[in-house]
């Protein structure tokens, strides 16, 4: 009967552990979400910048020629 009660106690503190353990990896996921659709934006965003740098590079050139 006491190993059954130290059998279900550390059934519980596994499941706790397991539990938080979820918790923790989806705040990660949510996370790496996160951060994948910021590196999209930045991607994009430094796509339209190097566009504009090109253009104004091939305006200078232009002037200078």
């Amino acid at each position: 009967m006491h190993r059954a009660r130290e059998t279900t106690g550390e059934n519980l503190d596994l499941s706790t552990a397991i539990q938080n353990l979820k918790e923790k990896l989806d705040e990660h996921s949510k996370q790496l979400e996160q951060s994948a659709e910021k590196l999209s934006q930045l991607q994009s965003e430094n796509t339209v910048l190097r566009d504009q740098n090109q253009a104004l590079n091939a305006t200078g050139n232009k002037k200078l020629s």
